[in-house]
């Protein structure tokens, strides 16, 4: 492999930007006179080593190659996170490594899985920091999945893949993107600020939610979430504001430069809300029918705040859907699974996907019904060849089959059943809560082992970087290339 100086440089430069953002935990830090200076101390620690970085890996050309860019994308994440953990590390709450790793993996790659059981309790400083690390993750995964994800042809990306990209051209594609996206991302979290206060937030929960909320993460203020304001309008605000979240970011700029009917012509688009609508029906159905606690419109709103956040990924809860029945925890596993749309700050195993599974699906029974007759199957327009939606499916295969390997290993680090299921799901999928008592959506994961937080943490990192571009780096064959 040619040199990784880039590589490098790039994640110097991402550190150092990493620690100028817990400036900002830290003026909290002096502003509700907190006795500590954690955040002063990360921040040094961070900026001096992301610059040592950047100073060592100085390199006349700054180009990627394609094995360069699988390297940095993983590389980029668990550096955040590991420098990103220093806070909780140093902070009063007398976090481990594990936990304080776990916690900041949960950030950066949008999760919102906690080890903190008393969040009304705890630092503001520090549930500022857990929503701009996942504001931060937000921003970071829409520029990946719209510039580099194309390139790598990870799991069928290469159907979002721009004429004009190559691998040559990452950096400046990335910084011309960055940009515009930065800007649409800060003008949507500005506005969801501004909506939250109208409905009664104060103004740190509302920036602390606002940031969480656009990149779907889901961290909050409160122990009971949402719920703790108890307020239909801010429930309203969030799902709103979650779905703005869950739209690809493509669409905007594609939006902004004159196609003024994209939100209604992309098919990926249209098949999430065309999901939203129908989950919500289903669980407003079934809450109408077996439940007498809530009224119609209760009915209605609750399903539809749920439903939206476990598809999002985003995580929040309202009430605790784990004692509803057993067919909630089915649908919502299920939800879990799907996730939103490619290029979001959603994940799970995306619509388009899935859209494109059934294409290829029907594609093949048009074959069997007449062999002599040729299909073409067209996505969005772009013609889309057999390969491609081979590679769909062999995505799909992998992220079920490490939903059941991650499993088994939480099982055997001695979670029960529905935890160690629920658990293995909602990491892979960076939803946040799972089910059952321990880590369901009153519980969270502080009494999970040590273990079993390691192997969540490594989940959450291949859910966010769609496995394959995490798993190609233990193949000896890529350090060779």
């Amino acid at each position: 492999m040619a040199s990784n100086k880039t590589v490098f440089f790039i994640v110097g430069i991402l550190l150092v930007i990493l620690g100028l953002f817990m400036i900002i935990p830290y003026g909290i830090q002096l502003i509700y006179e907190e006795n500590s200076n954690s955040f002063l101390s990360s921040s040094i620690i961070t900026i001096f080593i992301g610059t040592l970085i950047i100073l060592v890996s100085l390199k006349k050309e700054k180009q990627l190659n394609l094995q360069q860019a699988f390297l940095f994308s993983t590389l980029a994440w668990v550096s955040i996170a590991l420098f990103g953990s220093l806070p909780f590390i140093l902070s009063q709450l007398n976090l481990s490594f594990s936990e304080a790793f776990f916690e900041s993996m949960s950030g950066i790659t949008t999760t919102g899985s906690t080890v903190i059981s008393d969040l009304d309790s705890s630092p503001k400083s520090i549930l500022l920091w857990r929503a701009i690390m996942q504001w931060l993750g937000g921003i970071g995964i829409i520029v990946m999945a719209t510039t580099v994800m194309p390139l790598l042809k990870v799991g069928g990306m290469q159907v979002f893949k721009t004429d004009s990209s190559s691998t040559e051209k990452i950096l400046p594609k990335t910084i011309e993107v960055a940009f515009t996206i930065i800007s649409i991302y800060t003008f949507l979290t500005l506005a969801c600020i501004l909506c939250y206060w109208i409905q009664g937030m104060n103004f740190f929960d509302s920036v602390a939610h606002s940031f969480t909320t656009l990149a779907t993460g889901g961290f909050s203020t409160h122990n009971e979430s949402i719920g703790y304001f108890n307020s239909p309008g801010i429930e309203f605000t969030a799902t709103i504001f979650i779905v703005l979240g869950s739209i690809p970011f493509i669409a905007y700029l594609k939006f902004i430069k004159g196609n003024r009917k994209i939100f209604f012509d992309d098919v990926q688009i249209k098949g999430f809300v065309y999901l939203l609508l129908i989950s919500i029906l289903i669980m407003f159905l079934y809450l109408f029918l077996n439940s007498t606690e809530y009224s119609t419109i209760d009915n209605l709103r609750i399903s539809s705040f749920n439903v939206v956040s476990i598809l999002s990924g985003t995580g929040y809860v309202t009430d605790d859907f784990g004692l509803w029945g057993k067919f909630p925890l089915i649908f919502f596993l299920f939800l879990m699974f799907v996730g939103g749309c490619a290029g979001s700050t959603t994940c799970g195993i995306k619509i388009f996907r899935l859209q494109i599974l059934f294409l290829f699906v029907e594609n093949q029974i048009k074959k069997l019904l007449f062999p002599n007759s040729i299909f073409i199957v067209n996505y969005n327009k772009q013609k889309i060849e057999d390969s491609f939606a081979n590679s769909i499916i062999i995505f799909i295969f992998a992220y079920l089959l490490l939903f059941l390997i991650i499993a088994v290993l939480l099982s055997i680090s001695g979670l029960d059943f529905l935890s160690a299921i629920s658990g293995s799901a909602t990491s892979i999928s960076n939803v946040g809560p799972g089910l059952g008592d321990m880590i369901g959506p009153n519980g969270n994961f502080s009494e999970v082992s040590n273990v079993s937080k390691w192997i969540l943490s490594f989940a959450m990192l291949l859910g966010r970087l769609e496995i394959f571009a995490v798993l190609v780096l233990f193949l000896p064959s890529f350090w060779r290339a």
